[in-house]
C-alpha cells in the first residue's frame, strides 16, 4: 500500500486509477494542444490499470472513482475522436459542461473519503528489539464437555495464536494475513464481524487484504532467553486476532502471547478441518437475563483460559514441538482480556494461582467477585461516568479494593471502548467511535501501558510501577485492605 496523505492508503494500481481519473477531469480544462496529449495518457494508464484491480479484486472505495472516469471520459475522447474524423470539434456550453464536470469531481473525490474511512489496515511496526513470528494451534480437552451443544460426545475446542520473539526473516518472507490463517478464513471472519456490529460486510472489505508485522512460523529467536507468557481473550463476539498490534508489539519486547478464539462465542472460528462455528452468544435485551448469561459465558472463558495455559506448559516441555516450544516461561503468566475478555481474565485468575498478574481492557466483571483477587491487577478504562454507566466503577472498585494485591485503575484519555483493540487502524478515524489517539497511536498507547505494568509484575524490573502508569493518565492505585 501506498500512503499518498496521512492516514490515506492506496495500493499502486489504485493510485493510477485516482490519477488518470483526474486526469480526464482536467484535460477538458487544458489549453488545446496539450488536451490530446493528456487524455490519450490518462487513457493508457486507466484501463490498463483498471484491469489489474479487476484482477486482483476491486475494493468499494474506488468504484465511484472509476464511475466517474467513466463518465469524464466519452467528453475527454469525443473532440480526439471528432478531429482525427475531420469534423468540427463542438465546445460544450459552460452550464451544460459545469454539471458534468462536478459530477464527475464528486465521485472520485469519494474514493479517496472512503479509503480514508474505510481502509486497508496498515499494522505499526514493533518497537521491541525481536522480530515477531506467529503461529496457530488447536487444542481439545477431553474432560470438558463443550456446553454449546447437546452433543454428550463433543468436548470443548479453542483455537489459540501465538505471537512470539523471533529472528529476523528474509526481507521478502510474507507477512502473516490479518483474521486468519488464509485471505479465505480471514473474510469469513472479517464479514462474520461486520455482522455481529450490524454494518454490511462490503465496508470492511480492506481488512481481510491486510498483512501484519509478524511472520507464520518464523523461528524462535536466538538463544536461550525464556519469555513470559501472557494470555489473551478477546471481547464479546471478538477473535484471537482483534488485538494483533498490541500483541506484537508485546512479543517485539519479549513476551509470548497466546489469544484465544471462543468458539460459539466469537463471532467465527474456522477450526483445521475447515468448519466454521458461528456465535451462539446474543443480547436478548433483558439486562438481569443478560447479566445472568455473560456470567455463564465469561465462566467458559476462564476455563478456556487455564486449559490453554495447561497446555502451554505441555508445548513447552515438548522443544521439538515446533516454536515457540521450550522457551515459554510459564512461571511468569498475565491473563489479559477486553471487554468481555477482561472480565474472564480477572475470573481466571481467582480461579487459577498460576497466573500471576492480570490486565482487563475495559472489561465489566461479570460473575462472582469472591474468592478476592490475589494478584495485582492492571484496569485500563476509557471515562465512564455515572451518566453513561452507573454500575461500571463501583462493581470494578469492589473488585479492585478487595483484592490481596497492590492494583490499579487507569482512566486512558482519548480512548472509547474500540480504542484497546484493532479498530481505529481500519474504522473511520471519528473521535467518538475509536478515540482521538489515531490510528497507530492507538495500539501504541495501549502496550505501553500494558508493558510498563507486566515488565513490574512478571519481571519484576525496577522502579515505580505507579508513577510510570499514572504517565499515561488518571491513575487510581487500590491497596491491600482499602475500602471500596
Amino acid at each position: 500500500m501506498t500512503e499518498i496523505i496521512a492516514g490515506l492508503y492506496v495500493s499502486p494500481p489504485e493510485l493510477l486509477v485516482l490519477a488518470a481519473a483526474v486526469a480526464l477531469v482536467v484535460a477538458g480544462r487544458l489549453p488545446p494542444a496539450a488536451r490530446p496529449r493528456v487524455t490519450v495518457a490518462a487513457v493508457a494508464v486507466l484501463v490498463p490499470s483498471a484491469l489489474v484491480l479487476g484482477a486482483v479484486g476491486i475494493r468499494w472505495q474506488m468504484l465511484p472513482v472509476l464511475a466517474g472516469a467513466a463518465v469524464a471520459l466519452p467528453f475527454a475522447l469525443s473532440p480526439l475522436l471528432r478531429r482525427r474524423a475531420g469534423r468540427p470539434v463542438r465546445r460544450v456550453r459552460w452550464w451544460v459542461a459545469l454539471p458534468g464536470s462536478v459530477a464527475c469531481v464528486v465521485l472520485i473525490a469519494a474514493g479517496p473519503v472512503a479509503a480514508w474511512a474505510f481502509p486497508v489496515p496498515v499494522f505499526p511496526e514493533p518497537s521491541g528489539r525481536f522480530a515477531v513470528g506467529t503461529r496457530v494451534l488447536q487444542w481439545t480437552d477431553p474432560g470438558r464437555p463443550e456446553t454449546f451443544t447437546a452433543d454428550p460426545h463433543d468436548r470443548r475446542t479453542v483455537v489459540v495464536q501465538l505471537w512470539y520473539p523471533a529472528r529476523k526473516s528474509p526481507a521478502n518472507a510474507p507477512r502473516a494475513q490479518y483474521l486468519g490463517r488464509t485471505e479465505h478464513e480471514a473474510r469469513i471472519v472479517s464479514e462474520a464481524l461486520a455482522r455481529g456490529v450490524g454494518l454490511p460486510g462490503f465496508l470492511v472489505d480492506g481488512v481481510p487484504r491486510a498483512r501484519t508485522r509478524s511472520v507464520f512460523d518464523a523461528p524462535a529467536a536466538g538463544g536461550n532467553e525464556r519469555f513470559p507468557v501472557v494470555l489473551f481473550s478477546p471481547g464479546a463476539g471478538g477473535v484471537r486476532t482483534q488485538n494483533t498490534a498490541w500483541a506484537e508489539e508485546l512479543a517485539s519486547h519479549g513476551y509470548v502471547v497466546a489469544a484465544l478464539d471462543h468458539p460459539y462465542d466469537s463471532s467465527a472460528v474456522v477450526l483445521a478441518d475447515g468448519r466454521t462455528i458461528r456465535s451462539r452468544t446474543a443480547s436478548t435485551g433483558d439486562r438481569e437475563e443478560d447479566d445472568r448469561a455473560a456470567a455463564a459465558w465469561t465462566a467458559v472463558r476462564a476455563a478456556d483460559l487455564s486449559f490453554v495455559l495447561t497446555r502451554l506448559e505441555r508445548l513447552d516441555r515438548d522443544g521439538t514441538a515446533g516454536p515457540p516450544a521450550g522457551r515459554l516461561d510459564t512461571g511468569r503468566v498475565a491473563v489479559t482480556g477486553h471487554s468481555m475478555g477482561g472480565a474472564a481474565a480477572l475470573q481466571a485468575a481467582r480461579q487459577d494461582g498460576r497466573f500471576d498478574a492480570v490486565v482487563d481492557l475495559d472489561g465489566y466483571p461479570h460473575g462472582p467477585l469472591s474468592p478476592a483477587l490475589r494478584r495485582p491487577v492492571l484496569a485500563l478504562t476509557q471515562a465512564i461516568t455515572p451518566e453513561t454507566d452507573p454500575r461500571y466503577l463501583p462493581r470494578l472498585t469492589r473488585a479492585l479494593a478487595a483484592g490481596t494485591a497492590t492494583s490499579y485503575r487507569l482512566t486512558v484519555p482519548g480512548t472509547t471502548h474500540l480504542t484497546f483493540m484493532d479498530g481505529p487502524l481500519y474504522l473511520p478515524p471519528v473521535p467518538s467511535v475509536v478515540g482521538s489517539r489515531g490510528r497507530a497511536g492507538s495500539p501504541r498507547v495501549v502496550a505501553a501501558i500494558t508493558l510498563a505494568f507486566l515488565d513490574s509484575t512478571l519481571r519484576h524490573e525496577p522502579g515505580d510501577p505507579a508513577a510510570a502508569l499514572a504517565a499515561h493518565g488518571d491513575l487510581s492505585v487500590h491497596h491491600p485492605g482499602d475500602s471500596p
